[in-house]
């Protein structure tokens, strides 16, 4: 197996994997094969079911672990599935520690699934170390945070949270899809485990659905693996490749896409139309300093909360051209969500008003399209909406 160290680009082509043996294939087959011959009962080649394994989905398991230097990674069927399996390690009774700002699909999942079954939870505010360590008092056994998160672009220090929470006895888990790994590191800043959806920058495309998690610890990656084939969220070998694929390009990818979130969010900032602008690489952002210390760049995601109320954030919403309203994020093209009745509108109302977020808030996902046609479509929108 290649596991090559040094630059990440070096990693992201060859990380994990091999030519093909028997081929010679310089890019990873696609085995769309739901079962495989063995010599003997319970003799084979360490493949006997499509659900349990195949050489796709192993390749780019071994290639996101090299990535995240991890030890082991388990890919999943989606970004949600991953979530689902991290969360059922635990037990009824245990109690979650839920960042305050969090994709509204992982919030749906504790509070109308595994609430059901008896697992516990609580939102606190995970850029706040003293918040975390006194929620952290009580007995818990997860920290879920993400950063920078979704939708707000909050930032928390990574390591101190880590570290709070392993010394109060329970596992770090960190959401790293917006950041991804050419942004961020949390297995080195002391995370258990790291969440990606990767349909989003990894895959790169918006051609694929998928999910993984990355550990450095053998006995959780156990357990995982035990969940992904007893569960059976497997992601396709097809969608496999395709992650794969988008990977080998991630990290000149996430440059140009910071390049352009970068001057989106300064001329956001310059736009009287709008409230407030959430970019960590902004030099006012709360987290800027924090950022800076522990990601690489900025990142590709830039929202905004307009001076305005619901319709006019909606017709704002219908208003861009290049900048598709869409679900989703991290494809080569611009996307546009409004988050309180799309990507976070299973989160009540209340709650999320109390995070900060209104109904006029709006989320970029900076594509790779040339910079001054996408800083014209904005303005056009902001003309169409306020004349």
């Amino acid at each position: 197996m290649n596991t090559p160290g040094g630059g990440f680009s070096t990693r992201a082509i060859h990380g994990g994997l091999e030519p093909d043996p028997s081929t010679g294939a310089v890019m990873t087959p696609v085995y769309l094969t739901s079962t495989y011959a063995q010599e003997a009962p319970g003799v084979h080649k360490g493949f006997d079911y499509g659900r349990t394994a195949n050489p796709t989905r192993s390749a780019l398991q071994r290639n996101l672990a090299a990535l995240e230097g991890g030890t082991e990674a388990v890919a999943f069927a989606s970004g949600l599935a991953a979530t689902h399996a991290v969360f059922s390690l635990l037990s009824a009774g245990d109690r979650v520690l839920l960042g305050h700002d969090v994709y509204g699909g992982t919030y749906r999942l504790l509070d109308q699934v595994f609430k059901r079954f008896g697992l516990l939870f609580e939102v606190v505010d995970t850029t706040q170390l003293a918040s975390v360590k006194a929620a952290l008092k009580q007995p818990t056994k997860l920290v879920w945070l993400e950063s920078p998160t979704n939708p707000l672009l909050h930032v928390s220090d990574l390591k101190a949270v880590c570290a709070a929470a392993k010394a109060a006895g329970a596992l770090a888990v960190v959401d790293n899809t917006f950041a991804t790994p050419y942004l961020q590191s949390p297995l080195a800043l002391g995370a258990d485990l790291v969440v990606h959806s990767t349909t989003k920058y990894l895959g790169g495309h918006s051609d694929c659905v998928g999910g993984a998690v990355i550990t450095k610890d053998a006995e959780l990656a156990q357990r995982l693996r035990f969940l992904q084939n007893a569960v059976g969220a497997v992601p396709g070998p097809l969608d496999c490749f395709l992650v794969l694929r988008g990977i080998k390009t991630l990290a000149v990818r996430m440059e140009r896409h910071c390049d352009n979130a970068e001057q989106v969010a300064q001329a956001l900032v310059k736009n009287k139309r709008v409230r407030q602008v959430w970019y960590p690489g902004l030099a006012d952002h709360p987290g800027h300093a924090i950022a800076k210390k522990q990601m690489r760049r900025f990142g590709g995601m830039v929202s905004f909360d307009l001076d305005a109320d619901l319709e006019t954030a909606t017709r704002f919403a219908s208003a861009t051209r290049l900048f598709q309203l869409a679900e989703s994020l991290g494809g080569v093209e611009s996307l546009l969500d409004h988050p309180a009745s799309m990507t976070h509108g299973s989160i009540p109302r209340a709650q999320r008003l109390a995070s900060g977020f209104t109904d006029g808030l709006l989320r970029l996902s900076v594509g790779l399209e040339d910079l001054d046609d996408l800083q014209a479509d904005l303005e056009q929108a902001f003309r169409v909406t306020f004349r």
